[in-house]
């Protein structure tokens, strides 16, 4: 998904020649383990980097899906219902009173909503446990693999050359004559050699080994890139029967539990959070995404006749030692951007983290 927005994104410069090279096919790994929940305006990041990033991904959402639709002829799932974010017995709603000043403030809207206002707006909740919801309007919730094929196929239309398949061998560089970095001009694959005037790391998981491909430059405690595999599972639920209103169906969330409506009688449920152990191995355990199931069942008791129509997992990408996500100049290289390490909001910051990606290029 990162790799496919920072592409679409480049070819929308006049003069660019861009070159997309991936060891898989697209929307793999953990872009088809996303659930696309958006969390914006309704996430607790008031100020500073995390808050400037989703809001300029939040703008950039409202014209990019019409604009990828119309390129492509593909309709895009993607929920404009909103996030309904449960408050449950105990919590001090003071915090949330706080941000909804905060983001009127910033131009977005938040609602504290009652029990009465939940039961009536989504009456398939069962308040017993819940005193109180956020609702935000302006957030939204993707179909990551749709959205990402759409990307490719846009980014295609618009000239960008995939390899799908294809196995990074090594790198050349060269000492830059204007400074103490280096500069990387030409990448060697199982295809053939290729010259780069500039090379985007944006690989999740495989960016780690990607960037072993440079040496660490002596400048000081610079810190290697690290990326740890937190694991997470989702299971996708039909039911027989539509619940709540059929013309109002929000992304519900609670307790870091999803109910995510992905059609009139399916739901996305997720997901969990499984950290590596000692040896750096992660490994999903079933009773882990059953907790999950039941504590959706517990806010909705409808989903326990559901059927399972699937299970999956997939492995996020987290930075150890810095915060996420990783964009920016690979320490060392002038030509070498990392767009990577966004642990569990790759969906959500990608068309912002190509949007940097594009202004380092365009403005160097």
């Amino acid at each position: 998904m990162i790799g496919a927005a920072i592409a679409y994104e480049l070819s929308l410069v006049a003069g660019l020649q861009v070159t997309v090279l991936d060891c898989q096919s697209p929307a793999q790994g953990a872009t088809s383990a996303a659930l696309g929940v958006m969390m914006g305006a309704i996430s607790k990041k008031a100020k500073g980097r995390a808050w400037q990033l989703r809001q300029a991904t939040m703008q950039r959402y409202e014209t990019l899906i019409p604009e990828l639709e119309a390129i492509t002829g593909r309709q895009i799932p993607f929920n404009r219902n909103g996030i309904l974010m449960l408050c449950l017995a105990g919590e001090d709603l003071a915090p949330w009173e706080r941000l909804v000043k905060i983001r009127e403030s910033q131009g977005w809207q938040l609602e504290i909503w009652d029990t009465a206002q939940i039961q009536s707006r989504c009456p398939q909740l069962d308040c017993h446990s819940i005193t109180a919801a956020v609702y935000s309007p302006q957030d939204r919730q993707v179909d990551p693999t749709t959205l990402t094929q759409a990307l490719v196929a846009a980014a295609k239309s618009n000239g960008v050359t995939f390899h799908f398949g294809a196995t990074i061998k090594g790198v050349e560089s060269m000492p830059s004559t204007s400074s103490d970095s280096a500069t990387c001009c030409q990448i060697h694959t199982d295809a053939g050699k290729l010259e780069v005037d500039w090379l985007v790391i944006a690989a999740g998981l495989g960016s780690t080994q990607l960037a072993t491909l440079f040496p660490a430059p002596e400048i000081g405690n610079t810190s290697p890139l690290i990326l740890k595999p937190v694991l997470g599972q989702a299971l996708q639920l039909q039911l027989s029967h539509p619940i709540g209103h059929t013309d109002f169906q929000p992304v519900i969330t609670g307790n870091d539990v999803h109910i995510v409506p992905v059609g009139e009688r399916e739901y996305w449920i997720g997901a969990t959070v499984e950290f590596p152990d000692d040896k750096g191995e992660v490994v999903a355990e079933s009773e882990l995404l059953e907790q999950v199931r039941q504590e959706a069942i517990t806010f909705c008791p409808a989903l326990a006749t559901a059927t399972i129509v699937r299970t999956w997992s997939g492995k996020r990408p987290r930075p150890e030692g810095r915060p996420a996500p990783v964009i920016g100049q690979l320490p060392g290289y002038s030509n070498v951007l990392l767009a990577t390490g966004h642990y569990r909001n790759g969906i959500l910051l990608a068309p912002a983290t190509a949007q940097i990606i594009r202004e380092a290029i365009i403005e160097s």
